[in-house]
């Protein structure tokens, strides 16, 4: 049944090259009594107990069952998860102090976007995270967690991360220029994790540590398994697997090492600023760079917004009444500069040629069933009531706009890798973490 439901698809939706375990576990009370549970490990002010940890681990080990992959013996197992937890909580902990939450009716539209996207009801999704041994209270408090965890980092990297027109540039000129050419590669990798803070001792620890992931992979351990056991990054009991990305997107050490591989082919240690890395070649194909053409539509608008001070009826009432005006002679651009409160309202109403989605459905609409020069009946959006009047409309060749939108999110997804390792290695320094003599019993 674990198969009708994908449960970490809201990880895509949420940005998705950073998913972590989750460890919250029920209790219930057995006889008015609760049994005694081991702590193996204090982050802070907070503790991770055994049966946390086993809880985890469960779920570890289910997710690599499922997808084919046998779980590293057990000690392994138990350290990349509880890594995994205590990074899952410093994250949490650290929201926390930022104020950062997640209402209970956010949380109820995710759970429903969750079933739809899934294509059960939100009944049937009840019934099968039921008939597969998880609660709903514990699958809102996963989701709840992620949620937040998703949109703390995301204020992490909107704060860090900066893409310059210089970038996207030379970015471009690359990808048509270098030998390494245009493919998008699909890509598996162990990450062995060093900061700025080890000392040299520490260091060639890490580089040791790659060494025998490497040695296992040339004695041909699965490499997903290799990942499980070995690998620091978010992705690790998921095979190591990133999503299909442009070969330039790696930048240019990787993209010279990955270049040469052919499919399934494995490369040396690496090494770079945030760590030693192993890649896996799963596949690759050849980067499409289709024209782009859209409809775009060159229109200008009136509005009236619904206030404290202006009901809807009234509202209403006056877009109606610069309607009648308009359509008795009086000038479109001069109503709008008088009447209109949008920011548009200076340059006469006029809005530029815009793309599909550029506004509202129920603009949007009502402006793509004008002709050009005719002027809308009053037109209610979220923001208040519009006339509209559709100017001239073009087809548009946005290949180019499209290319450098491309080029902008690889570099941001390039640099946000490295930002967010940095600042969770950045947390993890900056809190008490102490483990247990328990922890191996």
């Amino acid at each position: 049944m674990i198969n009708k439901i994908n449960y970490y698809c809201f990880f895509i939706l949420f940005c998705l090259f950073f998913h972590s375990l989750v460890f919250a576990q029920d209790s219930e009370p057995l006889s008015g009594l609760r049994s005694i549970d081991q702590i193996v490990a204090v982050v802070n002010d907070e503790v991770i107990t055994r049966n946390e940890l086993n809880n985890a681990i469960d779920t570890a080990v289910k997710n690599l069952l499922q997808q084919g992959v046998q779980p590293p013996e057990k000690s392994s197992l138990e350290r990349q998860v509880l890594e995994t937890v205590i990074a899952k909580l410093i994250q949490l902990q650290h929201a926390k102090e930022m104020g950062l939450s997640v209402g209970d009716s956010e949380l109820d539209e995710t759970i429903h976007r969750i079933a739809d996207d899934n294509q059960l009801t939100l009944q049937e999704f009840y019934s099968v995270l039921e008939q597969d041994g998880i609660s709903f209270h514990k699958f809102r408090q996963e989701i709840r967690d992620e949620i937040i965890m998703a949109r703390i980092k995301e204020r992490e990297i909107s704060n860090r991360v900066n893409v310059t027109e210089g970038e996207v540039e030379n970015f471009l000129r690359t990808q048509e220029t270098s030998a390494i050419g245009n493919d998008e590669y699909l890509l598996a990798h162990v990450l062995i994790s060093v900061s700025e803070r080890m000392d040299p001792i520490q260091i060639q620890e890490r580089s040791q540590r790659a060494e025998m992931a490497h040695n296992k992979l040339l004695e041909g351990v699965d490499f997903s398994q290799v990942a499980a056991e070995f690998s620091e990054a978010p992705d690790a009991m998921e095979g190591g697997i990133l999503d299909w990305r442009p070969i330039a997107q790696m930048g240019a050490n990787f993209a010279e090492l990955l270049s040469p591989l052919q499919k399934d082919d494995i490369t040396p240690v690496v090494q770079s600023p945030t760590g030693y890395h192993i890649f896996k070649l799963l596949d690759r194909r050849e980067q499409e760079t289709p024209i782009v053409i859209i409809d775009q539509i060159h229109a200008r608008h009136i509005l009236i917004k619904v206030s404290e001070l202006t009901s809807e009826d009234d509202a209403m009432h006056q877009i109606a009444q610069l309607g009648e005006q308009i359509n008795h002679g009086a000038d479109f651009a001069e109503i709008a500069k008088l009447y209109s409160e949008d920011g548009s309202a200076a340059s006469g109403g006029d809005l530029g040629w815009l793309s599909p989605g550029d506004t509202v459905p129920a603009f949007e609409q009502a402006m793509n069933e004008l002709q050009p020069g005719e002027i809308s009946e009053p037109v209610q959006s979220p923001f208040g009531w519009h006339l509209i009047q559709v100017l001239e409309r073009r087809s548009q060749d946005i290949s180019l706009e499209r290319r450098r939108e491309e080029a902008q999110q690889a570099i941001r997804s390039r640099k946000a890798e490295v930002v967010v390792q940095e600042w969770m290695e950045q947390l993890r320094d900056q809190a008490y973490i102490e483990y247990r003599d328990n922890f191996d019993e």
